[in-house]
């Protein structure tokens, strides 16, 4: 009976998505914002019909749902894209990280918010959603400069984000006098160092190896596996499973000259993972945890947004963007969620007297921008192509 039940709910889970991808063309709203929503209808804060069987799901189909879309996106940072948008891609994602920070961290303090919480949620709020961001532009059919920026920038963001984040909560150790440098230097040698060493000791051989069976591209089994093996010893080391998957997708993509497609087979059955990662996302996002926001949760909020926006025109300037491609670049950068969920875990272990404060900020923060931010770059991605479409 309880296989019965799970297969029930997985093919509804399914069904169910295709439902809301015809509902978000018609309406116009993000098929991510309406698969989270559908998530929290049948999850334990509503109707809670999911059987716990397939909710325990969720941690895995999550970094299945991650793997994959890291490696898609690495998958796109060829010599090519790189350059003739580097530029554009590097000033995009190093100013929306750094002037978002720097936003939440200074205006938290200035509002006279405790400074450990001010550190930390400046690193948390560098975070982005990969999954949601790569979705949204695919539903919208855009292509452009503006597309290859914005999804060149989501694929380093978290790389940088990382790094942020990591100095933050150095920062925040040495307020709370413990050693700031070991818990640097384990994320700059460990996650960092381990996911590129990893990314390029699994891309080199794949590189070379894939697509010999199958000539032109390399087949389901051999795109999975090095998926699946990338992120797998990443996660086994303690090492960024994002970063890895994403610096072994561009290594083949870049190196593999005998591919034509070198992860055309892997598109095809991104989108089921997809469904049941939003869904599920939904689904374990505790809605009562929006009541005990409170005001820095809010403060949060709008800093982050106004810090996006900001950082985003003023890196799309830097790199030569044009007005209205840097102006709507911040808000396309919106989404967040399991990455800011992750970091929010990670703090939460470092400071378990404030661990509950720090859950509780960072449940609430992600369930508003897991439902606004696809509606921010969806938005975006409308002006920007609409422009374009009028020769303004």
């Amino acid at each position: 009976m309880e296989h019965s039940a799970i297969l029930l709910t997985l093919g509804g889970f399914l069904l169910a998505g295709l439902a809301l991808d015809a509902l978000g063309r018609r309406t116009r709203l993000p098929r991510v914002t309406l698969l989270v929503l559908f998530g929290i209808i049948v999850g334990p804060s509503s109707l809670n019909v999911i059987p716990l069987a397939v909710a325990e799901w969720y941690p895995l189909v999550a970094k299945i749902a991650l793997v994959i879309v890291a490696f898609l996106l690495g998958g796109r940072l060829t010599r090519s894209v790189i350059q003739q948008e580097g530029r554009r891609i590097l000033g995009v994602s190093v100013g929306a990280v750094l002037l978002t920070a720097a936003t939440v961290g200074f205006g938290l303090w200035m509002a006279g918010f405790d400074p450990l919480i001010c550190l930390v949620f400046a690193g948390i709020s560098t975070a982005t959603a990969p999954a949601a961001t790569e979705d949204v532009v695919r539903s919208s059919g855009f292509k452009g400069q503006f597309t290859t920026t914005l999804r060149g920038a989501v694929a380093i963001d978290d790389a940088w984000a990382l790094i942020v984040f990591s100095l933050m909560l150095a920062a925040a150790h040495t307020l709370n006098g413990s050693n700031a440098a070991a818990s640097f230097s384990h994320v700059a040698v460990v996650e960092i160092g381990g996911a590129i060493l990893i990314g390029v000791g699994i891309g080199l051989p794949a590189a070379y190896l894939t697509g010999r069976l199958k000539p032109g591209e390399p087949s389901l089994t051999e795109a999975l596996g090095i998926v699946f093996l990338s992120g797998g010893l990443a996660l086994g080391f303690d090492a960024s499973y994002l970063l890895a998957t994403m610096i072994c997708g561009a290594v083949i993509a870049n190196l593999a000259l005998h591919h034509t497609r070198p992860f055309h087979e892997i598109e095809s059955i991104e989108w089921p993972f997809m469904i049941l990662f939003f869904i599920l996302a939904g689904a374990s996002l505790e809605i009562e945890a929006l009541a005990s926001i409170s005001l820095v949760g809010l403060a949060y909020v709008l800093l982050r947004i106004f810090g996006r926006i900001v950082g985003g025109w003023l890196g799309g300037k830097i790199a030569g963007m044009n007005r209205v491609e840097s102006f709507w670049i911040g808000f396309a950068l919106m989404p967040q969620a399991g990455v800011a969920m992750g970091m929010a875990l990670v703090a939460a272990g470092a400071f378990p007297d404030r661990a509950n404060e720090i859950l509780a900020i960072a449940i609430g923060t992600t369930i508003i921008f897991e439902l606004i931010g696809p509606i921010f770059t969806q938005i975006a991605i409308a002006k920007v192509a609409s422009t374009q479409r009028s020769g303004s």
